[in-house]
């Protein structure tokens, strides 16, 4: 699989959540501001409040900005299957369920995107999947927290 495709993609869903994130944020500073949502009296809050609304959209937009910048630039190196996983490893699990492949981001995590006809999800070494996986190898087994049960996985390949 070609890792810089996978950022590139990576990015580019970020981007797109970037976009809708200002889009989103604009309405609601305009809404902020409009003729309308003047207080009618001293109990009325909407335009404050709307400005608060404003003001956190603002603040994602800045923290997918910087999830993009890291996602952007991170070192993307090669594995082998004597190596440890660490960021920017493209890991299979096989287990219990079907075989997923996973991309080890600084940032991005939760999303899923498609390469080579394959799903990859995003994990960051803050999950609790990532910190799972990090130091481990190919071969070795893990017992994942799947809500009320545990899966166990073992680790197929590592790239």
């Amino acid at each position: 699989m070609d890792k810089p495709a996978i950022v590139r993609a990576l990015v580019a869903l970020i981007d797109d959540e970037i976009l809708r994130a200002t889009e989103a944020a604009n309405r609601t500073r305009q809404g902020a501001i409009h003729e309308e949502a003047r207080p009618e009296n001293d109990k009325d809050t909407r335009a404050l409040e709307a400005s608060y609304l404003a003001r956190g959209q603002a603040q994602r937009v800045v923290d997918l900005q910087a999830d993009r910048q890291r996602v952007a630039f991170m070192d993307l190196r090669r594995f082998g299957p004597d190596d440890a996983i660490d960021l920017s490893a493209l890991v299979l699990l096989e287990g219990d369920g079907p075989e997923r492949w996973y991309f080890v981001a600084p940032a991005g995590g939760g999303r899923q995107l498609q390469h080579a006809g394959a799903s990859i999800h995003v994990v960051t070494p803050e999950a609790p999947l990532g910190r799972a996986l990090l130091g481990h190898f190919v071969g070795d087994e893990l017992q994942l927290p799947a809500g009320a049960r545990t899966r166990e996985v073992s680790i197929a390949d590592l790239r």
